[in-house]
């Protein structure tokens, strides 16, 4: 299994935190926050890879950072080679840009580079195994239908399939939202590589869930610990701000 962390962003609703740095490596307590995303990560068997995919604007930025750690040769860094946010690829597009780079001959787990979670991911790696060669998507109910209608909205069927999909809806049907935290098997890297060959819609993410859960059975696997992302001002106070008060 290879894990891959989506951090080619631009972060351009943090100004002026990710003028000059990528919005997963914006500290939290004194640390990027994409470390707290390693300090799981390394807890996995059979993790054969971690790969940090980002652009042409951060490349050595991640560069520098990957010399800090004491497991930097585990640690791979690619640069989709964009250079401003007009050109950007999309979380869907560097996906696809990795798979096409490294090959997709293992299982990924794929990893949004400004989550943040207390849970480890170990369970969620196994539901993803007991899953396959079906999808698995990380999902979240963050308790605010308002809140919810800045993400991709979910509906859990029988046996925790996701039944219905909505990309950040202006009236969410329920606040369960999907994480960007997905397990993707090896066996379905045909059908993957069908949307990106098919499909105009490379840049947003939850389109390509909304597609898969069109072609086969997708799976949701709910996390019921803390989670947030930084991808706006006020998410990246709130978590600096709890920490604070820890």
């Amino acid at each position: 299994m290879k894990a891959l962390i989506l951090a080619a962003g631009y972060g351009t609703r943090l100004y002026p935190y990710t003028r000059f740095l990528p919005k997963p490596l914006l500290k939290v307590n004194k640390r990027p926050i994409i470390e707290y995303l390693l300090d799981k990560l390394i807890e996995l068997d059979g993790l054969s890879e971690i790969i940090v995919v980002t652009n042409d604007r951060f490349f050595k930025r991640f560069g520098v950072w990957r010399e800090t750690l004491p497991f930097k040769r585990r640690v791979r860094i690619l640069n989709d080679m964009t250079k401003n946010p007009k050109e950007r690829l999309g979380a869907a597009g560097d996906m696809n840009f990795v798979f096409r780079k490294a090959g997709f001959d293992e299982d990924y787990l794929v990893l949004g580079g400004d989550n943040f979670f207390k849970a480890p991911l170990t369970d969620f790696a196994g539901t993803g195994r007991k899953n396959a060669p079906h999808m698995t998507v990380g999902v979240f109910d963050i308790k605010d239908r308002q809140e919810a209608g800045h993400y991709g909205v979910v509906t859990i069927g029988r046996g925790n399939r996701i039944v219905k999909f909505a990309e950040k809806p202006t009236h969410p049907e329920s606040s369960l939202i999907a994480m960007c935290l997905y397990y993707m098997p090896a066996e379905k890297s045909d059908l993957i590589g069908k949307y990106f060959r098919t499909s105009n819609s490379k840049d947003a993410i939850g389109l390509f869930i909304n597609w898969m859960t069109k072609q086969d059975t997708v799976f949701g696997s709910t996390f019921h610990d803390f989670w947030i992302d930084i991808g706006r001002i006020q998410t990246y106070r709130k978590l600096k701000s709890l920490f604070e008060k820890a």
